[in-house]
């Protein structure tokens, strides 16, 4: 069976084949561990801003024509089968990309000071430290006023809201979502410039 027929069974692949390039051009276990904190802060990021793209850049107005075509079928499917499941993957993605990024910021700050070192913005630990700051904006903004408000405009809460309570959570849910959008940016630019010399 073609392990590529199956989204576990691509994973997979690309796990063997990150695996071999660690084994094959790593420089240990201390590498290889290092590596692998790194990938899994990358990927989670991957997961985590390629759905805020797709959340701002597809669905919201993928949603919006929905609702404005009369005669289609409305937006009831993207919000039923796909919207809690993109979010529940944004979420977690959002959380494991900023723990590892705080083992990571362990890791290249010789310690519990590489936190403190980067999120007072000293030590050599400036860049990536703004793009802690910026990462740590943007993780609140998911859990305190995405995903709350989410819940009510899907009504994953158990609760009913009237039309002014889900426009006025429409709206929170945008403009956080818009915000970490433009965060996102300047967020980029410091995670991977620090790592190249800026």
């Amino acid at each position: 069976m073609n392990p590529l027929l199956t989204i576990k069974g691509t994973l997979a692949v690309g796990l063997v084949l990150a695996l071999a390039v660690a084994f094959g051009i790593g420089n240990g276990a201390p590498g290889l561990k290092t590596a692998a904190m790194v990938w899994v802060h990358v990927m989670a990021g991957v997961v985590w801003i390629g759905l805020l793209y797709y959340f701002n850049f597809v669905q919201v107005p993928g949603v919006g024509k929905a609702l404005a075509d009369t005669d289609g079928p409305g937006p009831a499917a993207i919000n039923k089968y796909i919207a809690p499941n993109a979010l529940l993957w944004f979420r977690m993605a959002a959380a494991v990309t900023w723990l590892t990024g705080l083992s990571a910021l362990v890791t290249i700050g010789g310690g519990m000071q590489g936190i403190v070192n980067a999120f007072m913005l000293s030590e050599g630990m400036a860049v990536i430290g703004m793009g802690a700051w910026l990462g740590t904006i943007m993780l609140f903004n998911v859990w305190v006023l995405i995903w709350p408000n989410q819940k009510k405009i899907l009504g994953l809460d158990g609760k009913e809201h009237d039309a002014d309570t889900i426009a006025s959570a429409k709206k929170v849910a945008l403009l956080a979502s818009r915000t970490n959008t433009a965060l996102s940016i300047p967020m980029l630019l410091c995670m991977v410039g620090f790592a190249h010399g800026l």
